[in-house]
């Protein structure tokens, strides 16, 4: 992203999971430092009033919330990816959002020709998709921020997905300075997005989410978490204005 008034380029991570775009505090005051008079944090408030491109679309707000999260820049390091930010699906109500991950490519834009379109929901600006495993309908939470897993889900659902003698994976997440413990086992299941079926190899649970996730998921009757690592060969389009989803 570029922001106005300061020849750099920097990073934010894009979180289908976060509803709001938010700022990182210690970022942004390494910045502010380096490029005075460019930014103004309001540390009463904890907001910021900024505005950024993502190549030719540019984003305005007066009120973007600044989380106390972050790292300084590492400006004297040509190749860090410093990360500022993180985009939420705020973002996405005023575009089609086109993920083109076998690419590497993300789009921004105002009209696409929507042959072939399924539904999906938009609630609360999360993005909930319908899917089918074992001639079940469930509805899954797409959460780019978990990126690097297939699946997440409940310990039951886990249990019943995973290869009863696959080698259990554990491994120590991060979710905005909380330690989770995350269990991952093999699978090899099919997990099908309207017309296109997919192979689910990996399954995962997570242990130290908060009862606030846990009452979101049930209260929104979701029975899991996707992330990125299911598209990765794919191309993911969203019209969140409408609801309409289509899966390449």
């Amino acid at each position: 992203i570029k922001i106005d008034g300061i020849n750099q380029t920097f990073f934010m991570q894009f979180d289908s999971g976060s509803s709001t775009t938010v700022f990182y505090k210690k970022s942004l005051e390494s910045i502010a430092k380096k490029f005075q008079n460019q930014l103004k944090i309001d540390t009463k408030n904890n907001e910021i009033s900024s505005s950024f491109s993502i190549g030719n679309m540019k984003i305005v707000s007066n009120t973007f919330e600044v989380l106390n999260y972050g790292e300084e820049i590492s400006f004297d390091n040509p190749n860090a990816e410093n990360s500022i930010g993180t985009i939420g699906t705020d973002l996405l109500e005023k575009r089609i959002t086109v993920l083109d991950f076998k690419n590497n490519q993300c789009s921004f834009i105002e009209k696409i020709q929507e042959n072939d379109f399924s539904d999906f929901e938009f609630k609360k600006r999360k993005i909930l998709i319908p899917s089918i495993i074992e001639n079940e309908n469930l509805k899954l939470l797409y959460d780019s921020g978990t990126s690097g897993y297939e699946l997440i889900t409940t310990k039951e659902i886990w249990q019943q997905y995973r290869l009863k003698n696959s080698v259990l994976k554990t491994e120590k997440g991060n979710s905005w300075g909380n330690t989770l413990h995350v269990y991952s086992a093999s699978a090899k299941k099919k997990i099908q997005f309207d017309k296109l079926i997919l192979n689910l190899s990996e399954v995962t649970y997570i242990e130290g989410t908060s009862d606030l996730q846990k009452f979101l998921m049930k209260r929104s009757g979701m029975q899991g978490m996707i992330g990125n690592k299911l598209f990765l060969n794919h191309k993911l389009i969203l019209d969140c204005k409408n609801e309409k989803i289509k899966l390449e």
